[in-house]
């Protein structure tokens, strides 16, 4: 019999073809009450599998008490109630690397587009203000800045390989130095530090109870009323009051947001300002990425119930 599946996330066709052939599929973002779908269908389901969005809590692992496998759509597993998957025995897994590039040329764009006020220039021509007031404001310079990078993983270096191509001042801030970066790339202990350093701070680091908020009002306020914040990671990693009363007070000079606490509902507060350029949360938002990690969340799936393997374990 084919393993049963409860599916968190609507996937494209490509991927949801595949999960259909090989698995009874239960769609729990078409389900209205999960408490009754848990008391019919629960015992039954072996795997679940989502986006990294999706909140899989310990609630919803002892609803299913034969559950044996979390497929994550995303590299992203902090919405997973990891102690409580590892105290029943549930194997974890996500889609690391194969968005990796994607995400770090979105975060590059986003500096360009931030620094550079393009969005804002566009609407100029649009609008007839280049006819009828002239030329458009200046802007900030990309080349030759400092550039600091808080969390260095994968997506991080790969940022920085990026910042490389614009003769950048690169430092960067994990829990110990990194053995595979350039060697003018510069080490920093702690976040605060690197902001005093820096004037654009990006962020990427993984999301957990030490990284709340790591990036705080006084780390936003260390960048200064020129620097710029940007983040492709995790909502959570920031401030978000802190950062939206520096932005208001111009105790920083500008943000480049991919994520929101709360998305896609935003604080109303960021729509009313224009030094932040706000993103609908699609760093990995490509038909190239998006199949490779539909790929990967289907072949650890498929691995799990072949071999009792994953191809990249979480837990």
């Amino acid at each position: 019999m084919k393993p049963a599946v409860l599916q968190l996330t609507k996937y494209p066709e490509w991927d949801q073809e595949v999960l259909d052939a090989n698995y009874v599929v239960h769609r729990g973002f078409e389900i209205d009450d999960m408490a009754a779908f848990y008391q019919a269908h629960g015992a039954s389901i072996r795997g679940v599998t989502g986006s990294a969005g999706e909140l899989i809590d310990r609630k919803l692992i002892e609803s299913l008490p034969n559950l044996e496998v979390i497929s994550v759509y995303g590299v992203g597993f902090d919405k997973v109630d990891l102690e409580a998957a590892r105290e029943h025995g549930v194997r974890v897994s996500n889609t690391p690397d194969v968005l990796t590039d994607d995400v770090a040329d979105l975060a590059l764009g986003m500096l360009l587009m931030a620094s550079r006020r393009m969005g804002q220039a566009e609407a100029w021509v649009r609008s007839g203000d280049w006819l009828n007031k002239g030329s458009f404001p200046l802007s900030q310079r990309v080349y030759g800045r400092r550039a600091g990078i808080l969390g260095l993983g994968r997506i991080g270096e790969a940022i920085g390989q990026r910042l490389a191509g614009f003769d950048m001042t690169i430092s960067y801030s994990r829990r110990s130095p990194k053995d595979t970066v350039l060697a003018d790339w510069t080490y920093v202990a702690d976040a605060l530090e690197l902001a005093k350093q820096c004037d654009i701070l990006f962020v990427g680091l993984a999301a957990n109870d030490k990284t709340r908020h790591m990036v705080n009002k006084e780390v936003i306020e260390a960048l200064g009323p020129n620097g710029m914040l940007i983040n492709i990671s995790r909502a959570a990693n920031i401030d978000e009051e802190a950062l939206l009363d520096a932005l208001e007070e111009g105790t920083l000079g500008a943000a480049a947001l991919d994520v929101f606490e709360g998305e896609p509902d935003l604080n109303p507060r960021f729509l009313a300002l224009d030094n932040v350029l706000l993103q609908p949360h699609h760093a990995s938002g490509t038909v190239d990425t998006r199949k490779a990690m539909g790929k990967l969340m289907l072949d650890n799936l498929q691995a799990y119930f072949d071999r009792g393997e994953l191809l990249t374990p979480v837990v």
